[in-house]
């Protein structure tokens, strides 16, 4: 669950189906729920959780029983980075597709990325999202505002209660939504909402891969991503964010952290629902390393690349001890 982002756009408002209306009586489950796992029975009735008990008979015989035989009971999953490609990108997934597949993963509430195309940078886009979304997404929904160097003035236009958070893109990912001007970075860390920040330093990338382009031609091997994609291109960017955010008091959540230097930018000092600055991590970061690129090539290139097995060590070391507070 993410406390920090200011979830979710409401519900949706199409009737729900007879079937995801009935009652269901789950017994015997190992049920984990703030913090806790407890043995226990678990009732919904007309879609929602009407009782958590050690047991609980039926009422009538209307009810489904099922028995989970000891199995683990979870709540859904809030995610909060997904791309779903919807407008412009629908061959690689949309918002019924990647709905349907998040919601049989255990995700039932998630927030969608602006880098479409078009991309969500104004309200008017941002609000076709939410439209196609009521019609189709079988989760709870939000979608985050995409920042750029000249929408500024939307920017201070965007709802806290229906929008997620307001990405910006410091450096370059799919979509050219890249803010790099300073003044604009100023100004938006300046505004009273959720800030969500992709950090990597575009001019170090950019150096990066001129040297690689010297050397390999056109033909960069797939394991000069990270070197390309490089430690120090996330640490400049990430602490550049960390700095402003403390300078405006700003609400900053960073995600895919992928360095283990990064990690010291975040504290566990104060418990999460006090944090103004928050930062996520990302499975892949946790289970690849840059010794599988041979092997695995584009089917492990992300953005920020995989890094070395001592950056994955030191991730699940500031996971474990709560510096990181997000897992996407």
């Amino acid at each position: 669950e993410i406390e920090n982002l200011e979830l979710v756009h409401e519900t949706l408002k199409k009737p729900l189906p007879n079937t995801m209306l009935k009652s269901y009586l789950i017994k015997n489950a190992r049920i984990v729920n703030e913090g806790e796992v407890f043995e226990g029975d678990l009732l919904v009735e007309n879609g929602r959780i009407a009782k958590i008990d050690g047991s609980i008979g039926p009422k009538n015989g209307n009810v489904t029983i099922i028995d989970a035989n000891g199995k683990f009971l979870l709540p859904g999953v809030i995610d909060d980075q997904v791309h779903f490609r919807e407008p412009g990108l629908t061959h690689k997934g949309d918002i019924y597709s990647e709905s349907r597949a998040a919601v049989a993963g255990g995700i039932t509430s998630y927030m969608e990325q602006p880098n479409t195309k078009p991309a969500a940078l104004t309200i008017e886009e941002l609000e076709k999202k939410y439209a196609r979304a009521s019609q189709v997404s079988l989760a709870n929904y939000s979608f985050n505002m995409g920042a750029s160097n000249d929408n500024l003035e939307e920017l201070k236009k965007v709802s806290k209660r229906d929008v997620a958070g307001i990405k910006i893109f410091m450096g370059s990912s799919t979509g050219n939504m890249l803010v790099d001007e300073q003044k604009t970075l100023e100004g938006i860390f300046q505004l009273d909402h959720q800030l969500i920040t992709h950090c990597e330093d575009e001019a170090t990338i950019k150096a990066n891969l001129e040297r690689a382009k010297a050397e390999f031609g056109d033909n960069i091997p797939m394991a000069q991503h990270p070197i390309i994609r490089s430690e120090e291109a996330c640490y400049l960017s990430s602490s550049t964010a960390v700095n402003l955010a403390k300078k405006y008091n700003s609400r900053l959540h960073i995600f895919h952290i992928s360095t283990g230097k990064e990690t010291k930018l975040f504290s566990n000092r104060k418990p999460l629902a006090e944090k103004r600055i928050t930062a996520e991590v990302c499975v892949h970061h946790l289970w690849f390393d840059h010794s599988q690129y041979a092997k695995k090539g584009s089917h492990i290139k992300w953005n920020p690349a995989v890094k070395t097995s001592a950056d994955r060590e030191a991730l699940w070391k500031a996971l474990l001890d709560d510096r990181l507070d997000v897992i996407a």
